[in-house]
């Protein structure tokens, strides 16, 4: 068979594979399609798939089939190869702005890959594949769907060198790392200053976005993702385990100071929260997170402390406005951001910020509603019981004058756990519901942290009895 009647065959069985409704058939053609990417003389074939354009399902399986064939063994291709590959990707990209978005996402995790492998890689003592930012430049500066492009190349980028993929498991931990480290060191504080460039120049245009129309939609979604993943990159090689979310720290670089000292950064995505709609808001507030994460050590003192007024001022504002917290997505990443307040900042530090009664105030009527609310968002309520948990464990230690003002707070949270879970089991019985009381692993968790509260010196438990 020659290969214009291969590269035809093996459009139908893409064909045949995603749309048949006879599993046999479907079976089959998985079956011939798997031997097509297995081949050793798939390349050539795959860019003709390409080329040819016929059929979206065909485009990402030759899309897939070179980036498994990338991913076995840098060796299997030459440089050169690798690099006409990396800047026909590019082009194709450029010249389909309206391809499926299964199909980009393919190609720019090709481009990823071998941008990745071939970080090293380098011809009369210049690196091949290093040109990021320069390469995708052309994109940024196009129409909104090539725009969105080249934010996507630059963030799946970011995600792949910051995970170990299939593509490293036959390398060592030490080749990965090392690639990551001169990546974090060379392209991502660019990378992240571009992004914040780039949403600071949608929102003060957004009265010219229109967020029904799918491009420019997705061009905010792939924005505030790249930011996301610049906060989330793994620094220092720690591969934080997620199940220790409220303890993280985010290991910034030194070189990074002076976008956390302007003011501008962290009230960008304050803005960004308060502009967008419900469907792209929660992507502001996860950078948030990050950005009240950042280290201590960062900072000095005084610095330090100018940062925290601004962002318990933040969230003072998104608290005395909270009418986006009743968006489920919205509300848990505003309940992670609070209980960061407390895992990097210390109450003697809280305690002195401009209003901090007011704010106060603010955080226990949100919780104790929060609590009043069980049937929404229940896995949210661990962050918030966290925050006052660790606010208690810190009395001790403050050696500020200023009134913590816990002794007047804590009761009501607790007398707003205790009756909520009382007036559940009613509610429970009679409507048939889900009865939030049957995860004792959950429940367990929650006891502990309240048991915390109780303990507050000041606080007497028949204060609590007569509450209840």
């Amino acid at each position: 068979m020659d290969e214009e009647s291969e590269v035809i065959r093996v459009e139908a069985l893409c064909k045949e594979l995603y749309e048949s409704q006879d599993a046999a058939a479907r079976a089959e053609a998985e079956k011939a399609l798997v031997s097509f990417q297995n081949s050793p003389e798939s390349l050539g074939k795959c860019q003709r798939l390409l080329d040819r354009g016929n059929s979206p399902y065909a485009q990402l399986l030759a899309t897939t089939t070179i980036t498994k064939l990338i991913s076995r063994s840098t060796g299997s291709l030459t440089l050169h190869q690798r690099r006409d590959i990396r800047n026909y990707v590019l082009t194709y990209l450029w010249s389909q702005p309206k391809l499926p978005q299964f199909v980009v996402q393919g190609l720019v995790t090709l481009f990823s890959r071998i941008t990745k492998l071939g970080w090293f890689d380098s011809e009369k003592d210049e690196f091949v594949f290093r040109a990021v930012i320069t390469d995708v430049t052309k994109f940024l500066q196009g129409s909104a769907e090539h725009c969105m492009m080249g934010v996507q190349l630059l963030s799946q980028l970011t995600c792949e060198m910051n995970q170990i993929s299939e593509a490293d498991a036959s390398r060592s931990l030490t080749k990965h790392r090392k690639i990551a480290s001169s990546f974090r060191d060379t392209q991502l504080f660019e990378i992240f200053q571009l992004s914040s460039t780039l949403l600071r120049t949608a929102l003060e245009n957004k009265g010219n976005l229109d967020f029904n129309h799918s491009a420019q939609h997705g061009l905010m979604t792939q924005l505030l993702r790249l930011a996301h993943n610049c906060l989330t990159f793994d620094f220092i090689g720690t591969s934080t385990d997620e199940s220790s979310d409220d303890l993280c720290t985010v290991q910034i670089p030194t070189a990074w100071r002076p976008a956390f000292l302007e003011y501008s950064t962290l009230q960008l995505f304050f803005d960004l929260y308060s502009s967008l709609p419900a469907s792209l808001s929660p992507l502001a507030l996860s950078c948030l997170v990050q950005i009240a994460s950042v280290r201590r050590s960062l900072f000095n003192n005084a610095e330090r402390g100018k940062f925290l007024n601004q962002l318990v001022s933040g969230v003072r504002k998104i608290l005395q406005n909270p009418q986006d917290l009743s968006e489920p997505n919205n509300y848990h990443e505003f309940c992670r951001l609070l209980a960061r307040l407390k895992s990097n900042y210390q109450l003697g530090e809280l305690v002195m910020v401009d209003n901090y009664q007011e704010s106060i105030q603010l955080m226990a009527k949100f919780t104790v509603e929060s609590l009043q609310m069980w049937q929404f968002a229940p896995n949210s309520i661990h962050y918030l019981l966290s925050l006052w948990q660790r606010m208690v464990a810190s009395v001790p230690y403050v050696k500020a004058t200023e009134p913590h003002l816990l002794e007047t707070y804590t009761p009501e949270v607790t007398h707003a756990y205790i009756t909520s879970r009382l007036e559940s089991v009613a509610v429970v019985v009679r409507d048939g519901l889900e009865d939030p009381l049957d995860d004792l692993g959950m429940v367990g968790q929650q006891l502990d942290q309240l048991s915390d509260l109780l303990v507050l010196p000041g606080v007497r438990v028949e204060q609590l009895h007569q509450q209840l």
